[in-house]
């Protein structure tokens, strides 16, 4: 029976004060807009009803913002439609987000905004500026942990977005701490928090309201990084730990440990947790969580660092577990997991996407993996239970229990079967677009970082090998592909009806946002660009390595 979930978590939203958000766009006959679904969301937050205040900006996690006049082309060096450009560190990978006038940017501490931090001092830094000017407000700064890399990687900062509602912001620091901070730092004149500091009209530090220390408290061991774009739905905060392997790449040294948790976000107390993936982690686990209200129930997604797709009760079961509703293997059983990303086995590091009532996400491994086979599913997520597309059993058709390097042995007759409670609504890996009889490298996807982004039934996405494919969303008809010549990390954005990504040669593609290929410009940002752009109030923000510009249309055309 589906959604039997369903008036139990009503009832028990009412209770929690969890948000019910009409986010899955199920209504029959409606065409779908995805900008509008966003911004009905951001209207009932306390931010600017054009602000893009999250990693994707609302809890469906689709780059769709709406934006008029936004520019085609610019020129960093000679300034044309630059608005403003403010230092970053060194290494930037955190998105951008816009809450009431003021932008927040994770990156590293090779700038040295704090002078008690001088830029020697490698730190993770959540930077806030003005997004008018770009004027530098306030950072949070988290010096590096003492375990070193397989915690916390060198010069690598804070590779998340916060979260941000009214004065209050909440983030996951490079130290694996959950953070709320106050978005007017201490230029208000006021401590918030129980952490003490000097105030005075010129501080420029943050304004910490609550931590809570995941490794410390939940005996979490993250692999290189902590990263996690946390989303919300009422008072519900949910958070990835990123818990993995240790420095051998082989060992879990926590696989008791949760790898998914829900807090109250006003207080930091953990309501539910999950640990999955448990012993299947393959390596890291830096996906972000999606929310959503599909066929009237909610939902939150969480990607997993062993290739499931996992979804939950949002308010788990009342006594600090987890309820399930599905979960989805988006790896081929008979892949394997090889050291180095020598295999077919990925972990998901993309973030989940809903749209119309569907879902949309790709596998992907640690760039430093290289390049390999990837796969985009879309998944129907009203189903229950197990709904990958295969089922592994044994040589007498028994159930075969989820392993990490592979999911069936041939060898030993077992294998994979079809399985009749699949949500699978299409699978996109390859396809002859030619109708040569062989599948070129232009037709094929691989592992990728990046998410989706859809609007009018096409979705873009692109992978590591840098093909920016775009496709029909309700079908997986491939459209055309683009070779960028470089990586790319980062996701696209759809907006004012063009398409925008970014690679790591520091190129920030402009396409028509069509389902035929045409290029529209291609602008080089003087540095690599790992991150996502956003648009806000009219006014496009991209981010490279060590810079972060505001983008408009000077000339008003």
């Amino acid at each position: 029976m589906k959604f039997r979930f369903k008036a139990a978590a009503a009832c028990a939203a009412s209770v929690l004060g969890v948000a019910v958000l009409a986010t899955g766009g199920d209504t029959e006959g409606v065409e779908y807009d995805p900008t509008a679904k966003a911004l009905d969301e951001i209207s009932q937050r306390d931010v600017g009803k054009r602000d893009w205040p999250q990693w994707g900006g609302w809890s469906g996690r689709n780059n769709t913002p709406e934006g008029e006049n936004i520019p085609v082309e610019w020129d960093v060096s000679s300034g044309e439609n630059i608005l403003w450009k403010s230092p970053l560190g060194s290494q930037t990978y955190g998105n951008p987000v816009v809450a009431n006038g003021k932008i927040y940017v994770g990156t590293n501490n090779n700038y040295g905004y704090i002078s008690r931090f001088p830029k020697s001092v490698d730190l993770g830094c959540l930077i806030c500026f003005d997004a008018e000017t770009g004027k530098f407000l306030w950072q949070h700064s988290s010096p590096k942990l003492p375990t070193g890399r397989v915690h916390d990687w060198p010069e690598q900062g804070i590779c998340d977005a916060p979260y941000v509602d009214g004065d209050r912001l909440w983030y996951v620091t490079s130290r694996g701490e959950v953070a709320c901070l106050d978005t007017n730092g201490f230029l208000d004149g006021e401590n918030n928090g129980p952490y003490t500091a000097e105030i005075n009209e010129n501080s420029n530090e943050a304004d910490v309201i609550w931590m809570y220390d995941m490794m410390g408290e939940l005996g979490v061991s993250q692999h290189n990084m902590c990263s996690c774009s946390v989303t919300v739905a009422g008072d519900l905060l949910f958070v990835n730990t990123s818990n993995g392997v240790d420095e051998s790449h082989i060992n879990i040294p926590s696989p008791d440990a949760p790898s998914f948790i829900a807090m109250n976000k006003n207080t930091g107390e953990v309501i539910w947790t999950d640990k999955s993936p448990g012993t299947n982690i393959l390596h890291g686990q830096w996906s972000s969580p999606t929310y959503a209200v599909i066929g009237g129930t909610p939902q939150v997604i969480f990607g997993g660092g062993d290739g499931w797709v996992y979804s939950f009760v949002p308010e788990g079961d009342g006594n600090g577990n987890p309820k399930l509703i599905w979960k989805f293997d988006a790896n081929p059983k008979d892949s394997k997991w090889i050291l180095g990303g020598r295999g077919t086995r990925n972990n998901i590091i993309a973030t989940p996407v809903v749209y119309d009532g569907l879902l949309y996400v790709a596998v992907g491994q640690d760039p430093e993996h290289g390049e390999g086979v990837g796969h985009l599913w879309c998944i129907d997520p009203t189903k229950e239970g197990d709904v990958s597309p295969t089922l592994a059993v044994d040589a007498d058709g028994k159930p075969v229990p989820h392993r990490r390097l592979q999911a069936i042995d041939p060898e030993k007759g077992e294998k994979a079967i079809e399985n009749s409670n699949s949500a699978v609504v299409w699978h996109y890996s390859e396809a002859d677009l030619d109708d040569n009889g062989k599948i070129d490298f232009e037709e094929q996807m691989h592992r990728s970082c990046g998410t989706v982004a859809i609007k009018d039934d096409i979705l873009y996405i692109a992978d590591f090998s840098g093909l920016f494919h775009c496709l029909n969303a309700k079908t997986g008809e491939q459209y055309w592909t683009y070779d960028m010549f470089a990586a790319a990390w980062g996701s696209p954005l759809i907006v004012d009806g063009k398409v925008y990504i970014g690679d790591e040669d520091g190129d920030v593609a402009v396409f028509e946002h069509s389902k035929e290929q045409n290029m529209l410009a291609e602008n080089n940002m003087e540095n690599s660009v790992y991150s996502t752009p956003i648009v806000a109030n009219n006014v496009l923000y991209i981010s490279n390595k060590s810079t972060l510009f505001a983008i408009g249309n000077k000339s008003g055309e």
